[in-house]
């Protein structure tokens, strides 16, 4: 039967043989993982590293866009109504 490994235990392992504090084989031994998949994980992390910071700078300009685009909703209708009510005085 196939082993299904989360994100977060890959990433664990990637980090451990990126600092190489262990040997392949000893975080093969430890984890009970192929080496092969331990040196394709490193590779996998090594290569998507770069991605990480400029997606998360992407997603916190979208997200920021969208906050200024809802605030300026807001105002828009709260002059609407606040004229509505001074027309009625």
């Amino acid at each position: 039967m196939r082993k299904n490994y989360t994100g977060k235990f890959k990433a664990k392992i990637a980090i451990q043989m990126i600092r190489e504090q262990d040997t392949v084989a000893e975080l093969s031994s430890k984890y009970e993982v192929h080496r092969s998949l331990l040196t394709r994980w490193k590779k996998e992390a090594l290569e998507g590293l770069p991605g990480v910071f400029s997606t998360a700078k992407k997603k916190t300009e979208n997200d920021n866009q969208k906050l200024i685009d809802e605030l300026y909703k807001q105002i828009g209708q709260l002059k609407v109504e606040n004229d509505w009510s001074m027309s009625l005085t």
